[in-house]
């Protein structure tokens, strides 16, 4: 598979070329001319570890496009080593246009409205992520200068120990209509006909419990469901509207009224204290030990600074804000990356953001301290069928992960993508917490994050 996809290469090697040489003839005859590495050569110092891919690009004298087709063959080749997902699926991303009739075909009915073209998003990579004694590479989309690159630190350091250890806590999407009724729902004996009723609407959704909450004459309904490897909304929208028109027909309900099938109680795409309280989708936590040397050498930090500054920003500094969920560094930012990469619903970053991170610093016994990270989430919505996951692109990112379409049996594949998810915002949440108690923060940003300047004219 290797050999094969070195060959795809060739064709851009015309574009390959050394910058700011200008040398006279003679002076090029006299001098050993200078030639960038091939392919092989690079791939084998990547493999190696002589060389990190993030070097691609220098040593290629700028050669972007080159540097995207290399890097491409060393996550092939590292993911086959892994044995994880499939390797060849990096090679199914898009790295110069779309097929645009089998895009616009995928795209017809499912994902969007009157199409006028596309959005490209740069899909970068993060590795080795060492996640329950597996290694992954995880795909990122993101416009964020030095986000990956501060991303794949955390992960550089949280490998240098046992790696990331993650537990799913719960499993459930909710949909809350706002209805005029509670003690009927909540009755010791209803659950099981609520059920059934629901259970014959789908073949993956399943109602979990139900909890009605009161307001006045209003009651909103929150049901809780299993859907299997998708996300789910519109499995549960469904069976929970068969479910209120079946229980408005009874006697015992007489003069109810169903005033919307989504009431705010779900509570989906808006911050809300139920789903940090409660959860919805996927809750799921992260934890990691970092030896006291990799936090020197890879993260540049000590421990104590960095268990100190997480007490004071993300613990004191979030309560004293009046966050809800919000307590830690940029959870935000990883989960949006996973989120487009993979083809998820980017608006339900919201509550799937929802995040505390803590950090402690534990003595060794040679007096030192090693560093323990956990994040918890209790709210990750994602899914690996329906909506954005059929997208060529983003079937292809997940399918480097190996949680692409559906799982035996159903919902493996889209816990396994929410403990990705979190493990990643630990990842991220590491690093970037060493950066601020280091004062490194500013400088990164500046090195990553801002275009070189452009050559002055001769």
């Amino acid at each position: 598979m290797l050999r094969s996809s070195l060959r795809l290469l060739q064709p851009f090697a015309r574009t390959t070329r050394v910058h700011g040489l200008h040398t006279s003839a003679a002076a090029r005859s006299a001098a050993e001319p200078l030639s960038p590495p091939s392919d092989a050569e690079l791939l084998d110092r990547l493999l190696s570890g002589s060389m990190s891919q993030h070097r691609l690009e220098a040593e290629l004298g700028g050669d972007a496009e080159r540097a995207v087709r290399v890097r491409r063959l060393y996550v092939e080749a590292v993911s086959a080593q892994d044995g994880v997902g499939d390797p060849a699926a990096v090679l199914s991303l898009p790295v110069e246009e779309v097929d645009g009739p089998e895009f616009y075909s995928s795209v017809l009915g499912t994902n969007c409205e009157n199409v006028v073209g596309f959005v490209p998003l740069p899909v970068g990579v993060i590795r080795p992520l060492l996640l329950d004694g597996r290694r992954l590479t995880v795909p990122l989309a993101t416009t964020e200068g030095a986000l990956i690159a501060s991303t794949n630190r955390g992960a550089r350091a949280i490998a240098a120990g046992e790696g990331v250890r993650t537990e799913l806590l719960g499993d459930g999407m909710t949909r809350a209509p706002a209805a005029a009724l509670k003690r009927w729902f909540e009755a010791p004996d209803r659950l099981p006909e609520l059920q059934r009723t629901f259970s014959a609407t789908s073949r993956f959704g399943q109602l979990l419990g139900v909890k009605v909450a009161l307001a006045g004459r209003h009651a909103f309904v929150r049901f809780r469901c299993a859907t299997g490897d998708a996300m789910g909304m519109n499995m549960v929208g469904k069976g929970v509207n068969t479910v209120l028109a079946e229980a408005l027909e009874t006697p015992a309900l007489e003069g109810a009224e169903l005033i919307g099938l989504s009431g705010n109680y779900c509570t989906d795409k808006k911050p809300a204290a139920v789903n940090w309280i409660e959860g919805r989708g996927k809750h799921v936590a992260a934890e990691a030990v970092i030896p006291a040397k990799a936090v020197r050498e890879v993260l540049k930090a000590e421990p104590l600074r960095i268990a100190r500054l997480n007490v004071a920003k993300n613990l004191l500094g979030s309560a004293l804000a009046g966050s809800i969920g919000g307590f830690n560094a940029h959870a935000s930012n990883l989960v949006t990356a996973v989120f487009l990469a993979c083809g998820q619903d980017p608006a339900q970053n919201v509550e799937s953001s929802q995040c505390i991170t803590t950090i402690e610093a534990v003595p060794t016994p040679d007096g030192d301290h090693d560093l323990r990270i956990a994040c918890t989430m209790p709210s990750v919505e994602c899914g690996t069928v329906g909506g954005g996951t059929a997208l060529p692109a983003q079937a292809a990112c997940l399918r480097m992960l190996g949680v692409a379409g559906a799982a035996d049996p159903p919902g493996e594949n889209a816990a396994q993508l929410a403990r990705v998810i979190c493990a990643t915002v630990l990842c991220g949440e590491l690093s970037l917490m060493s950066a601020l108690s280091s004062n490194h923060l500013i400088s990164a940003h500046l090195a990553l994050n801002r275009r070189p300047a452009a050559p002055a004219a001769d």
